[in-house]
């Protein structure tokens, strides 16, 4: 192995040696504890040493780093407390999860380190989200992120670069090809000869880089760096380096030749560069024993910190509460009593302009949203207000959107992302529901993200752009839905949702766009979330419906005024308003939930399960529900009639109210 020092000083070449060396012994150190089952699991990074510390070590403390779990010099380079990251791996209530989380599936901002999900792909897109946080700051930075050779594979990776190159972010993605996809060869994983070839397909530039080489990673990163802060610009790294241990310990190694693990072991990187430097008069025999002792030390007293910790302690309020991060709603009052008559359509509109306004780090980014004002023109007359930077046209990539908009939120922007249609989420679903929903309860950090959902059927839009697909997320910890069926509602709750950090699934029916006016204060305001409006009271039942189901229940009654009910319009799905639901029932005894969902599995099983184990004495009929019909959603009108619960609820309204 050939090494060129160049202009680099003594004391950065010890410098690299140490940053190499001290993972490599918390490695030998994790693997004896595995065996012992001290810890529970372990994804080694041996060998590749060179690429974590000489990539981070070329980075300013003040940029974002997203690293995988072979990259524990990351942390190691950034100074982590050793305690912490060994409470980490144990589960102990110091690691940065709490014991929530295992290995590096962790961030922290005040190392800047923002760290991976299982499902890999993702952090690509939240490193763009960053790096254009930055970009439009006007902030001379560089977002690192990591990512292996087998996640090249996923769509995420093609999105995240696209973005990136369509944008000019400074972005360096880091490729660790290290051979293997747990057990699969590359062979089997890609045609290119290179990875980095496919940078041209992006318009971007790309580096083929020695990652067992630790001068050469480290001297080409940091003139890299040097040039994207000048000019941003993507970058696509491919280090090439092999994994010497298994995908994780208990998988092994027994499909590695044995001829190509001896290859690869003489370019251990440590080893090398140690030998290197001794030749050159920079080490000792003597300094290299006294640095091991003095890791040794570190290693030995933080572990004993980790091991005389408590296992943590499962305080279930305490568990339930830290799901979302903490929003202190402010009720806003208009500041004059001016309304006006508007279109539920025009009240989206006009409360997201009257948002941007407020935060002036807030981002709109969706297809078609900037010049073409979206394709239900929510946005049009947008750009002229706000500009391009921040009223933003994306690819169609809804997974690499939504990751993106983690980013905005990690480096301290808002962001509001448009589904086209609610029906295309299922594109951007993985982060939505394993990245979003779930990061404050995993490491403390806030989703500051809205993402608008036009759904719903009734406009013969057919089975995919028809859904109502709230269920999808009302299972999920860690998401707010709201689902408005008014003008004044839906522009007072889109300010709320926009101020809350918490992520927000906004549904918006798109049969109400422009079939329902409503007074709507011109003013900005807000409406609380978790708050059931009353729209009819009566003693015969209890109505509870949202979204369109409330209009139509209204028909229906105005049909028979012979029916005395209570009508509880939701307005959010999650948080629930479980109190006034068990109020009105305790008071009318018969109750009919309306969702325009699949019947299965939808919000009005869950309401009637719980009426049942919380109002059970107060009943004087069994709990009626009303849905779809458990087909997707048909185009032609009379079959999206019949599909649609409209007449079925007037029939079953009718039979409760006889029962």
């Amino acid at each position: 192995m050939r090494y060129h020092v160049g202009s680099l000083e003594r004391e950065k070449l010890l410098e690299l040696y140490k940053g190499m060396l001290k993972p490599r012994m918390i490695e030998e150190k994790m693997l004896i504890l595995l065996r012992q089952g001290k810890i529970s699991k372990w994804f080694s990074g041996i060998g590749q040493e060179a690429i974590s510390v000489g990539v981070t070590q070329a980075l300013k403390e003040s940029e974002y780093i997203l690293p995988m779990h072979r990259n524990l010099g990351v942390f190691t380079s950034r100074n982590i407390p050793l305690n912490r990251l060994f409470s980490q791996w144990q589960g102990k209530q110091s690691g940065f999860t709490q014991g929530r989380d295992r290995s590096f599936h962790f961030g922290t901002q005040a190392y800047k380190i923002i760290g991976m999900i299982s499902h890999l792909g993702p952090q690509l897109g939240v490193a763009d989200g960053i790096a254009l946080a930055d970009m439009l700051r006007r902030k001379k930075r560089v977002t690192t992120v990591f990512t292996g050779e087998g996640a090249t594979s996923e769509g995420d990776f093609h999105e995240a670069l696209n973005v990136a190159s369509v944008w000019n972010l400074p972005v360096l993605f880091c490729i660790e090809n290290n051979g293997y996809g747990l057990s699969t060869p590359t062979n089997e994983q890609y045609k290119c000869e290179h990875l980095a070839d496919r940078a041209k397909g992006y318009g971007m530039e790309s580096r083929i880089i020695d990652g067992n080489n630790i001068l050469e990673v480290y001297t080409k990163v940091d003139e890299l760096c040097r040039a994207i802060r000048k000019r941003p610009r993507p970058v696509l790294l491919e280090f090439k380096t092999f994994r010497m241990r298994g995908h994780e310990e208990a998988s092994g190694t027994k499909y590695v030749p044995e001829k190509l693990m001896k290859e690869w072991g003489k370019k251990d990187p440590i080893s090398n560069y140690e030998d290197f430097l001794v030749a050159e008069g920079v080490l000792t025999q003597d300094y290299i024993e006294n640095l091991k002792e003095e890791i040794t030390e570190e290693i030995n007293t933080n572990l004993q910190l980790a091991f005389d910790e408590n296992e943590v302690d499962s305080i279930e309020s305490k568990e339930l509460k830290e799901v979302y991060h903490d929003f202190d709603y402010h009720y806003i009052e208009p500041k004059s009593d001016s309304k006006e008559s508007i279109r539920f359509v025009d009240a989206i509109s006009q409360g997201l302009e009257q948002s941007m306004y407020r935060h002036n780090e807030l981002i709109i980014m969706g297809q078609d949203v900037a010049d073409y004002g979206g394709v239900f023109k929510i946005t049009e007359g947008f750009v002229p207000k706000f500009g391009k930077s921040r009223v933003r046209n994306t690819p169609i990539c809804e997974s690499s959107i939504v990751s993106t908009a983690m980013g905005l939120s990690i480096n301290g922007m808002k962001a509001v992302v448009e589904m086209q249609f609610a029906d295309f989420v299922s594109s951007g679903f993985n982060p939505i529901v394993n990245y979003l929903a779930k990061v404050h309860y995993r490491w403390n950090e806030k989703a500051d993200v809205v993402i608008r959902m036009p759904c719903g059927g009734g406009v013969g839009a057919g089975p995919f752009h028809s859904q109502t697909n709230e269920a999808w997320f009302t299972k999920t910890p860690g998401l707010k839905v709201v689902y408005p069926a008014f003008p004044d509602d839906a522009k007072g709750l889109l300010n709320t949702a926009i101020n809350d950090p918490n992520p927000v699934l906004f549904f918006e029916h798109k049969g109400l766009y422009r079939s329902v006016k409503g007074d709507v204060p011109t003013d900005y305001y807000t409406v609380p979330f978790g708050k059931a409006k009353l729209l009819k009271e009566g003693k015969a039942m209890t109505v509870v419906t949202y979204g369109a189901g409330v209009h139509w229940a209204l028909e229906v009654l105005e049909k028979h005024p012979e029916i005395d009910v209570d009508v509880l319009d939701l307005r959010t799905l999650q948080p629930l308003d479980t109190e006034s639901i068990y109020n009105s029932v305790k008071k009318t005894g018969k109750l009919i939930i309306l969702q325009e969902d699949t019947l299965f599995g939808g919000i009005a099983s869950d309401i009637a399960a719980m009426v049942m184990e919380n109002c059970f004495e107060y009943l004087d009929a069994p709990v009626k529900r009303v849905g779809s019909l458990e087909t997707p959603v048909p185009f032609a009108k009379s079959l999206e009639t019949n599909y649609l619960p409209k007449n079925r609820f007037e029939a079953e309204l009718i039979e409760l109210y006889q029962y």
